[in-house]
Parts: structure tokens; C-alpha cells; sequence
């Protein structure tokens, strides 16, 4: 049994914080593997399991230790869970981060099925994203 509000660390990491749940974990683990061929990125992927309640302190705890985050998921990027996690994550590790926080999700659009596999983040959207927050400079 799953327990409500408690994340699962998939993957040890130490320059990226990686969120994602369902399906999306399948892509997440494909894109913190080219990370690491590509790039040497270490990511720590977190499975959130629960969106309500979800983990506050897995993500704000791994975030303060790689001081960059990337939330993934299928939903649009307007009002989707993603922007909660954004918002608390901003606001509880401002004085942590090393970029700006990114998230890779659907289109705001109404799309035919015939057009999941456009819609839906990939991989190598993921893999931007990775490479986005590392490169970051101010």
C-alpha cells in the first residue's frame, strides 16, 4: 500500500531535484539517465505518489541539497498540480536555489489523441529543462 503524502527518493542525486508522479516517472527515469551520459548531471528523482497530500519536506529537503528543481507532468502548465509545487518550493527554498525552477508539461491546449505523443512532455523536453537549470548563470 501506498502511504498517502509520503515520496518515494527513485533515484540519489546531487545537482538536480527531479519531481514527476504516474506515467511521467517512466520519461523522468530516461531523462535523468541521458543527463548523466550526456552532460554528468547526477539527478535525484522523486516519485511524489500523492499530490494530496503530497511531501513538502522529501522536495524541500533535496532541494536545498542540489539547489535546482524540475517538476514534470502530463497536465497543462496552467493550473496544474505543477504550480503548487513551484509555489511552495519558491517560497520554503528561495535562499537555496541556484536557478530558476522549471516546469516541463502539456501545452495549454485542447489536443486530439491522435496528438498525445506531441502533447505530452518527453524525454528530451525533460532533458532541456535538466540542462536549462544547470547551465543557468545570472
Amino acid at each position: 500500500m501506498i502511504p498517502l503524502g509520503k515520496a518515494e527518493i527513485m533515484r540519489e542525486g546531487t545537482d538536480v531535484t527531479v519531481v514527476g508522479w504516474g506515467g511521467q516517472l517512466r520519461v523522468l527515469e530516461k531523462a535523468c539517465d541521458l543527463a548523466h551520459e550526456q552532460y554528468g548531471v547526477s539527478c535525484e528523482l522523486i516519485d511524489l505518489r500523492t499530490i494530496l497530500p503530497w511531501d513538502v519536506d522529501c522536495l524541500v529537503q533535496s532541494v536545498e541539497k542540489t539547489g535546482r528543481l524540475v517538476v514534470s507532468h502530463e497536465a497543462p502548465i496552467t493550473c496544474g498540480f505543477g504550480a503548487e509545487i513551484v509555489a511552495t518550493l519558491q517560497e520554503k527554498c528561495f535562499l537555496h536555489l541556484e536557478s530558476p525552477i522549471q516546469r516541463v508539461c502539456g501545452y495549454d491546449t485542447p489536443f486530439p489523441l491522435v496528438f498525445e505523443k506531441h502533447y505530452i512532455p518527453d524525454k528530451f523536453k525533460n532533458l532541456e529543462a535538466i540542462k536549462h537549470v544547470m547551465e543557468y548563470s545570472q
